[in-house]
């Protein structure tokens, strides 16, 4: 079920408020286009701003268009326990297929600390849980052994791995066993994730070019590796674009040039800069997406 290209959703926003529609309709493009599955309310979906209500109102709209036809993995981390227990039980009764657990941030807990937060989660609420490691934004990583302990636990089945140390997937098959879901974090390292063993992406990128990121994937899943390294160069420019400053604004930005939503982010994100606006729309165009633009448009 956890396989291929699962898109980390934008949140689009307008008049300051989520904007509920063109998040419907940005679900059901995405599942239009091939893509594998969806994450909403992950930091690309802006989860740290969302207040509580908006946080469960967006997993509770996802479930709803997509309507099992993909799976959804909702997120619902915090640095608080008990917060995370709470989106979970949610996620739960909402109908979602599991649950995206950020290694707790700021706290900077131990890797004691960070087994114990993982297993009251997954001792309160009976749904998969993907545990999302990601050291350049929370500072703490979880270790390869701290990692087989938690394997252990019935609920917890896999990782989204934002380390960029490919060399991890092999660690961590060795250690957590080969049924251990494992997604890579990168979109532009995802190639040699893959080629370790890594079973899918938890894509930024497949936002706008949903299509691309699936044919990547399911290139890489059948073994074929000279049509997988075809598409990676082809979206490794728009890879990097997606980076040019801080994740979301540019992935939002890209959207609204394709007609997907306002390209809003909230405070403290800043608006794009200018010099990074035509960065993607030279990306865009060299990738050939501005014809969905014109389209949409």
């Amino acid at each position: 079920m956890f396989k291929g290209s699962f898109t980390a959703l934008i949140t689009p926003f307008k008049g300051g408020k989520v904007d509920e529609d063109a998040f419907a309709r940005l679900v059901d493009w995405q599942i239009t286009e091939g893509t594998h599955g969806l994450v909403p309310c992950g930091t690309t979906g802006e989860s740290p701003t969302l207040s509580t209500e908006e946080h469960k109102r967006v997993i509770q709209l996802c479930i709803e268009v997509a309507r099992k036809r993909v799976p959804v993995v909702a997120g619902c981390g915090s640095n608080s326990t008990e917060e995370a227990i709470d989106l979970t039980r949610y996620a739960r009764e909402a109908g979602a297929d599991a649950s995206l657990q950020v290694m707790p941030y700021y706290n900077k807990p131990t890797q004691e600390g960070m087994f114990l937060h993982m297993k009251a989660i997954n001792d309160a609420v009976d749904l998969p849980i993907i545990l999302y490691n990601v050291p350049p934004r929370t500072v703490t990583d979880m270790s390869v052994e701290t990692m087989a302990r938690c394997a252990k636990l019935k609920n917890i089945i896999g990782v989204k791995d934002a380390t960029a140390n490919v060399a991890r997937v092999t660690q961590q098959r060795l250690a957590c066993g080969e049924s251990f879901v494992q997604l890579s974090g990168e979109d532009g390292t995802c190639l040699g994730f893959m080629a370790h063993g890594g079973t899918g992406c938890i894509s930024v990128t497949s936002n706008i070019a949903p299509r691309l990121c699936a044919d990547f994937q399911n290139a890489c899943l059948a073994g074929d590796w000279k049509k997988a390294l075809a598409l990676h160069d082809k979206l490794t420019p728009l890879h990097d674009s997606m980076f040019c400053e801080t994740n979301p604004a540019p992935v939002k930005y890209a959207a609204a040039r394709l007609g997907l939503g306002a390209e809003d982010c909230r405070l403290p994100l800043a608006p794009l800069g200018e010099a990074s606006r035509k960065l993607i729309d030279a990306t865009l165009a060299a990738v050939g997406l501005t014809r969905q633009a014109a389209a949409a448009e």
